[in-house]
């Protein structure tokens, strides 16, 4: 049995006639009989009862009907989504992200995403940036946001892009009452005076090395103090007014009133970056990472 001809079989039980469906059909008439029989003959029996004044349906025709009208209808509805998936429009995307990502640019970038892509299964894990890599070289990951990491190549490994999507200031988080919080901005040689919070290395260490380059301008090692995993653990010993930490300007938005946010001298900046396999361009793909810049372009915070 064909799809054809249950299209033609369709057309006739409509019709109820014949010549009216070969006309619907864009065929001639003989044709479209030879089919309708070949399909009786499958099946077994009649399905229509024919006289030279009308067209009916037999008891199985009746049953057919019912039962084709639906395969026509599923065949019909994966045509349509298997369109909207070469299109972009449907389908399942998973983005990784680092923590500093989820209160700047992922909200607004869900938001666009599923407004413009409703269809689209988003799935988002928070990973580090090295995590990320791996997986986006196992093709567990469709996409990843890094901050400051390039991705390592090397002549084995699947090979990866990046982009940067969004750029802000680097700025000194110090606790309220000290001396250097009354300041307009703070250079490189006065925060490296300061105890500081930082993180590890081998979590990120893209943004460990960028705060490593600006601190090191002042010609002084900074004397670090703790290393902490998260950013808003680092916020939570400087508001114990343990020491300082280097964190995004964004981080504005988590600070409680005792710790002051003081802009760094000569505006450095650290970067968020979209990476994802350099053969890797589906039309979901090139989706997300349009409304990664254009949610980055709505943010009020900028370089």
């Amino acid at each position: 049995m064909e799809l054809r001809q249950l299209r033609y079989f369709m057309a006739v039980a409509d019709e109820l006639h014949f010549g009216r469906a070969a006309q619907r059909l864009h065929m001639s008439q003989p044709p479209l009989s030879v089919q309708v029989g070949r399909l009786e003959q499958e099946v077994g029996t009649a399905l229509f009862e024919r006289s030279t004044r009308r067209v009916s349906l037999t008891p199985a025709g009746r049953h057919l009907q019912e039962r084709a009208r639906r395969i026509l209808d599923e065949v019909e509805s994966v045509r349509s989504d298997m369109r909207d998936y070469v299109d972009g429009l449907a389908g399942h995307l998973t983005a990784g992200f680092v923590s500093s990502a989820n209160y700047t640019l992922l909200p607004g970038v869900v938001q666009l995403f599923r407004a413009r892509r409703e269809k689209v299964t988003l799935s988002l894990v928070p990973l580090t940036s090295g995590e990320q890599f791996a997986r986006l070289r196992e093709g567990t990951l469709d996409v990843g946001i890094v901050r400051d990491e390039v991705p390592p190549q090397g002549p084995a490994s699947v090979p990866l892009t990046c982009e940067v999507v969004f750029e802000e200031r680097l700025v000194a988080c110090l606790p309220v009452d000290h001396p250097l919080a009354g300041l307009s901005e703070v250079t490189a040689e006065q925060i490296a005076g300061v105890p500081m919070i930082t993180y590890p290395r081998a979590l990120m260490p893209g943004f460990v090395d960028r705060v490593a380059e600006v601190l090191g301008a002042s010609g002084r090692t900074p004397r670090v103090i703790e290393e902490v995993a998260h950013q808003e653990t680092a916020l939570g010993f400087v508001a114990a007014g343990m020491g300082a930490s280097i964190l995004p300007e964004s981080v504005r938005q988590l600070v409680p009133p005792s710790i002051t946010v003081v802009p760094l001298a000569g505006s450095p900046t650290t970067r968020l970056l979209a990476v994802r396999q350099a053969r890797a361009g589906s039309p979901v793909l090139t989706a997300f990472i349009d409304c990664l810049h254009d949610a980055a372009r709505s943010l009020p915070v900028s370089a």
